[in-house]
């Protein structure tokens, strides 16, 4: 007991809630390019610069993040946040990450229903698109290194690739796939499993591991230790949560109401987002554009394009959809458009958000005190090599939207590829930071458009 009350203080001391506060806040407004770029972003600082935790712990708690239905770079900073300092610690983290980009866009939409098309905005959109393609790229090679460590693993990566770009495999079903094979690995090739340790290129591995503030050896404080009462009121806080910000909604506007429906709708889409947000939006489109006429097809296509250039994870395009959808509808009337965008907006946030603060409050004691289980760890260690492949798809997929504009019929765009590659350069070469390379980026498109 000892041990462990001392080791809670030593966290307490390294890490203060107003240090952590600052860096989620700060993350919240430079977390550009996508779960993969923003995957990067926390590695590099959480893991290689501020050593707030180790390199195991950090792949751990994000390969918890990528089976969950949800954006994955927002759980894992929740994760991190609660592993820091608990409850409080995640709220601060989660909502961090969130609230700069809710803002952004829905100012981004006023300006965009309010004012008509932003030359300037196009511009820095056509020049952050080729950049953030190298970004995921970037980010996937350094995953890729710390995680594909034996030939197994960079074959499943592969397989991974091929079966998502080429079959269109669902990815719910490579995962369940991946955690299947990587049981069968773990009882017949175990070595294929096997994680070396993290170089930092200076001979002291194992230092830098050990010195970091959560880490291998690191004792469990209390909020972290699994409690099956805890776990059991856990889900029926989270379920009462929902269920009365519902019913709330429901009984002011009526069930066939913008609000209820938004709340619903939104609900439901929260708990598809396996694989990220490119999984959950063909639903999205589905839902807003063909069945409510929230918004129009060319409306989606403008909101998927600012999220993908604004901070924060990419999911959240939906605020921006809601607030269309708010200022579509007159939810307040026709003279309270922005008031009504907001509302929905809000109203889309948090029931897209509320899912994935209860899976990692609730779920990730479970998974902390499954750490040192290898019939847990081992199918979590493949489904990571198989991200990789995954995000290597996104990189194709945005470098194709990228270069053919109008499809295979239409003009290759030179410039996006002298720019991408520029991007790519000063990535992989020059180790320029992902904020850095993004800002250079926009300010070219500013100037070619």
């Amino acid at each position: 007991m000892t041990k462990q009350t001392a080791a809670v203080t030593a966290t307490s001391a390294s890490v203060s809630l107003r240090e952590a506060f600052l860096y989620w806040l700060k993350l919240g407004f430079i977390s550009f390019g996508g779960p993969a770029g923003q995957l990067g972003m926390m590695h590099q600082e959480l893991v290689d610069k501020r050593r707030w935790i180790s390199e195991a712990r950090f792949l751990h708690a994000l390969n918890y993040c990528m089976l969950l239905p949800g954006p994955e770079a927002q759980q894992l900073a929740t994760y991190i946040g609660w592993l820091l300092h608990g409850a409080k610690g995640a709220l601060i983290a989660g909502l961090l990450f969130i609230l700069p980009s809710f803002f952004i866009l829905s100012l981004l939409a006023w300006l965009y229903l309010a004012h008509g098309e932003v030359p300037l905005v196009q511009g820095l959109l056509y020049g952050v698109k080729p950049a953030v393609t190298a970004i995921v790229l970037f980010a996937a090679w350094r995953i890729g290194k710390k995680t594909l460590h034996t030939r197994a693993l960079k074959l499943l990566a592969l397989a991974a690739l091929i079966g998502i770009a080429v079959f269109k495999l669902p990815f719910p079903y490579i995962v369940l796939a991946a955690a299947c094979i990587g049981l069968l690995l773990m009882r017949f090739w175990p070595a294929q499993l096997t994680v070396p340790p993290v170089s930092h290129g200076s001979g002291t591995a194992h230092a830098a591991a050990g010195d970091a503030v959560i880490n291998d050896n690191t004792a469990l404080p209390k909020w972290q230790l699994f409690s099956w009462r805890r776990f059991v009121l856990g889900i029926a806080l989270g379920l009462g949560i929902w269920a009365v910000s519902l019913g709330v909604l429901v009984l002011l506007y009526g069930w066939h109401s913008p609000q209820a429906q938004l709340g619903w709708f939104f609900t439901k889409a929260a708990l598809l987002t396996f694989g990220g947000a490119y999984a959950v939006l063909p639903y999205v489109y589905q839902g807003a554009v063909e069945h409510y006429s929230w918004l129009s097809a060319l409306q989606m296509i403008d909101a998927l394009a600012l999220g993908e250039s604004t901070p924060g994870p990419l999911i959240m395009v939906v605020a921006f959809v809601g607030f269309i959808a708010g200022w579509t509808t007159q939810l307040l009337g026709p003279d309270m458009l922005p008031l009504a965008g907001m509302l929905a907006a809000a109203i889309v946030t948090f029931f897209t958000f509320l899912p994935s603060f209860l899976f990692i409050l609730v779920g990730a004691p479970l998974v902390e005190s499954s750490r040192k289980q290898a019939a847990f760890t081992a199918p979590l260690t493949v489904i990571t090599a198989a991200v990789v492949g995954v995000i290597v798809n996104l990189a194709l997929f945005f470098g194709y939207h990228v270069l053919w504009p109008q499809g295979v019929s239409g003009s290759f765009d030179w410039f996006a590829l002298l720019l991408g590659i520029a991007a790519a350069i000063a990535l992989f070469r020059y180790q320029q930071s992902i904020l850095r390379v993004l800002a250079v980026s926009a300010l070219a498109g500013v100037m070619i458009w």
